[in-house]
């Protein structure tokens, strides 16, 4: 009898359990089902993939699948993606850059309308615009007139200055200015440069290097081990780093039946040197040699550390910057940001005017955006569910084959991240990976549906 009652209170308890975290174990099984179905190794399956969902400010759901480590050559080196594998999560690394500029403003020792001229030691204005100063706030939000070109990482013992001097080593002709008629603050186009000078303007203000800065503040204060830069990592941690495949040889030929290539953090030879660095540049990826940071001098030139996609973070960690936005810049008790900076970060700075056509929309996949953070509104093309309107704030991440998202529900407690490490078939060339319903990628469209419905909606 006793055996009876106890089975009865732990059925219930089960139950009950389940309705306070908003999923059934019936759920649970058809979404990892789902998830497990987008493995594989040909067209639009990915080696690895990893998931952690938030609802009501708990976490609900977490999954992981496939592979973190590919050796072709010597299998038993292979390794699953878990929670605690590390990728480097492409433009999700942003807004880890605007929480470092936010807590700084809060600080009193940046402010966001100042011209950023004052910070970096030289005077910084578009050619066109001579008479605009560039503001912080221009730099975050991709209102700066800067642009990327085809090199917006440089060896560390250069200046900014050579991408913004006509007889600067990266002036590339003037290409990381924008054309007149597309004025600073007024005319939006993502650039990752921005975010280089963001970097650089932390070092300038606190002293430190960009990537010791973010370990021993932000990042620390979230309870997060990640790292900017491989070499910088214990044996321990680097152990937890994956890669990012894709399906193309060294000379960029993609063969979706061929092996999978590592195209960042594969590391055969094993860990790079102590403060090295490789360059990082989706645009130009035979311009990614490895660099000594021996005699590097903070506040020159901190896209070598690449603010604006380096950081190497697993799923659980990113899950801790979740929280901290879920709770109004609150983690584990800590003020990591106040109520205010979380507002002005998801705030939209910049709105796309289909008359004044006053920004790049890429798409229709970013039609607003705030600081380190956009919107994807439940009824644009940049929606992330098919059938259910549902506004989602928060980045994707995509470079060498990775994808990866964190996102928040506006005025709710839920969310997700997601990281998904490679691709079969080429992005925008092989029509099978532009999305079915929204204008997102398929892989991405495809995850951020399944959250919906498993996790949003069911």
């Amino acid at each position: 009898m006793k055996k009876k009652i106890t089975s009865l209170l732990l059925a219930m308890l089960f139950m009950v359990t389940n309705i306070c975290l908003g999923m059934s174990k019936e759920t649970k099984v058809a979404f990892d089902n789902e998830l497990a179905q987008m493995v594989g190794d040909t067209g639009t399956k990915v080696p690895g993939l990893g998931v952690i969902a938030f609802k009501d400010g708990k976490e609900v759901y977490s999954s992981f699948h496939g592979a973190a480590i590919i050796d072709n050559e010597n299998p038993q080196n292979n390794r699953p993606f878990t929670r605690d594998s590390r990728f480097r999560v492409a433009s999700v690394s942003k807004m880890f850059t605007v929480f470092t500029i936010m807590q700084l403003v809060e600080q009193g020792k940046l402010d966001l309308d100042a011209d950023v001229s004052t910070y970096l030691g030289f005077s910084l204005r578009n050619p066109h615009y001579p008479d605009t100063p560039i503001t912080v706030r221009m730099l975050a939000s991709h209102q700066s007139s800067l642009r990327d070109g085809k090199i917006y990482s440089i060896p560390p013992q250069m200046g900014l200055q050579e991408f913004f001097h006509r007889d600067g080593s990266f002036y590339e002709n003037g290409a990381h200015f924008a054309p007149k008629g597309q004025e600073p603050g007024k005319y939006f186009a993502y650039s990752n440069l921005n975010y280089g000078l963001l970097g650089t303007i932390i070092e300038k203000v606190t002293g430190e290097r960009f990537d010791q800065y973010q370990k021993n503040h932000i990042l620390k204060q979230l309870d997060i081990k990640a790292d900017y830069l491989p070499s910088n990592f214990s044996k321990k941690e680097f152990t937890k780093l994956g890669a990012v495949y894709q399906k193309k040889d060294a000379s960029g030929i993609w063969n979706e039946k061929g092996p999978w290539r590592a195209t960042h953090d594969g590391y055969p030879q094993g860990q790079p040197a102590k403060d090295t660095v490789a360059l990082q540049n989706p645009y130009a990826e035979n311009f990614q040699d490895t660099y000594s940071l021996k005699d590097y001098v903070p506040g020159t030139n901190a896209t070598v550390f690449s603010p604006a996609g380096g950081l190497r973070i697993s799923c659980e960690e990113l899950s801790h910057a979740l929280s901290m936005l879920l709770n109004d810049g609150t983690y584990k008790g800590k003020q990591i940001l106040s109520p205010a900076s979380v507002k002005t970060m998801l705030g939209r700075e910049w709105i796309y005017d289909d008359k004044a056509k006053n920004g790049n929309t890429y798409g229709g996949t970013i039609l607003s955006y705030g600081l380190g953070i956009y919107q994807m509104d439940g009824k644009s093309t940049a929606r992330f569910c098919k059938d259910t309107e549902i506004d989602l704030v928060g980045h994707t991440g995509e470079a060498f084959g990775l994808l990866s998202m964190l996102a928040i529900r506006p005025n709710t407690k839920d969310g997700y991240v997601y990281i998904m490490n490679g691709e079969a078939v080429e992005e925008d060339e092989d029509a099978r990976s532009a999305g079915k319903f929204s204008n997102n990628y398929i892989w991405a469209e495809r995850l951020g549906d399944a959250i919906c419905r498993h996790v949003f909606i069911h």
